[in-house]
């Protein structure tokens, strides 16, 4: 499916100042694997983690970078994810544990990303309380993907995740219980579980009015 062009005519200083002042008004709600499957609700305490959603500009629009994890991880192997991980205690706040995590996994230099904001808080199955941070690449660079986690860097165009139809609701049976989820597909790979969740976050945010 081709991209189609939602604010084409929209300069993207307008773009980007609306997408600031949406995340700026937005008061986080938590969200996780159990919003769509309430039996999978995991009571607290929760470890902290954040994530990263990177925002970049092109020059055929704006894109959404994403990560494929490499097959021998033990976690979540091939899966695709946003660049992040667990907190330090050494990180200030969530923005500080995502930029971290993205300077160690595709090597983003810190100074390059303009944090927007943060979304819903998502509880995960395995016990994480996951801040998702929206950073805009202000700069493109070279990516220098961490041999060891990362098998890929790849980006999908914000106009096909916005479009009707990309980002959609799905069921599956498993160990004779039906579970929903979300999931969007894009050329060859598959985005689903809790990247897809907070990416179904960033959609209700910005996506409503198509800024």
């Amino acid at each position: 499916m081709e991209p189609q062009h939602i604010f084409p005519d929209r300069k993207d200083l307008n773009f980007e100042d609306n997408l600031r002042k949406k995340l700026a008004a937005y008061q986080p709600q938590e969200r996780g694997d159990y919003s769509l499957n309430p039996e999978l609700f995991l009571p607290p305490p929760y470890r902290p983690a954040a994530v990263l959603v990177p925002l970049l500009k092109r020059d055929t629009g704006y894109t959404v970078l994403f990560t494929q994890r490499t097959a021998h991880l033990n976690a979540h192997a091939g899966q695709i994810s946003f660049p992040g991980g667990g907190a330090d205690e050494t990180d200030r706040d969530p923005a500080a544990t995502a930029l971290r995590e993205a300077a160690e996994e595709i090597g983003l230099l810190p100074q390059n990303a303009e944090i927007l904001g943060t979304l819903d808080p998502y509880i995960t199955r395995t016990g994480y309380r996951v801040a998702p941070v929206v950073g805009l690449i202000k700069t493109l660079q070279e990516w220098k993907p961490d041999s060891f986690e990362v098998e890929k860097i790849f980006e999908v165009p914000l106009d096909y995740i916005l479009s009707p139809g990309a980002l959609v609701c799905k069921k599956v049976t498993l160990e004779g219980r039906e579970r929903n989820f979300y999931a969007l597909t894009w050329q060859d790979f598959y985005i689903w579980g809790a990247t897809a969740g907070m990416l179904r976050n960033f959609v209700d945010v910005i996506g409503d009015e198509r800024l």
